[in-house]
């Protein structure tokens, strides 16, 4: 296996373990924020998000992924989360912008590699393309096609809006609080060192 495959591999899985952490902090039992171990993430609950701090060291680099998710249901009651992320590695707002992942137990939704989504609420509406993912990870995903204008943009509105809603095609499938996204995009930005005031100011 090629060097850079497993570590997107072990970056895909931690993120799949953040989407767990968010929906544990969102709809699980109230509980004390805990000590990770010294190889585990260092999460943050601000709102309905949580953020995980992961430093990915293979011995010649290390590594920082930082990423936010938050819990939600869609409009069918399936349980899904939305999670942003971004590693050190990669290039940095404002030249690019964390990658935008809908994650949920929906076998009805478009898949495909060019699906129209809209995103916002009805004072505010940003356009974009998702793709599908395998659902190899445990459940089916799409991810934002990452243009940073629009990247951009739908980060602006999830700051402005109280609950994102999401179309895919004609299809609305979800609203998805927001409460807590501002504070949890700031500690981002703190964590693996990129400005947010142009999205969080």
């Amino acid at each position: 296996m090629a060097h850079g495959t497993g570590e997107t591999m072990m970056r895909n899985f931690r993120i799949a373990l953040l989407g767990a952490v968010g929906w544990l902090a969102v709809y699980g039992p109230a509980s004390a924020q805990t000590q990770p171990a010294p190889d585990m993430p260092v999460t943050s609950t601000f709102g309905r998000w949580t953020t995980m701090v992961d430093t990915l060291d293979t011995g010649q680099d290390a590594h920082k992924t930082c990423a936010a998710s938050t819990a939600f249901y869609d409009a069918s009651g399936n349980s899904g989360t939305l999670t942003l992320s971004i590693s050190t590695g990669d290039a940095l707002p404002p030249n690019a912008y964390p990658a935008i992942m809908l994650t949920v137990d929906n076998k009805q939704l478009p898949t495909g590699k060019k699906i129209a989504a809209t995103f916002g609420d009805p004072g505010v509406k940003v356009s974009a393309t998702v793709y599908s993912n395998d659902a190899g990870i445990g459940r089916p995903s799409w991810t934002v096609d990452n243009q940073a204008k629009t990247s951009l943009a739908l980060l602006r509105a999830m700051r402005q809006v109280v609950s994102l809603d999401v179309t895919f095609g004609k299809q609305a499938f979800a609203s998805i609080p927001m409460d807590g996204f501002t504070k949890a995009y700031r500690n981002l930005g703190t964590s693996c060192g990129f400005p947010t005031k142009d999205v969080a100011p």
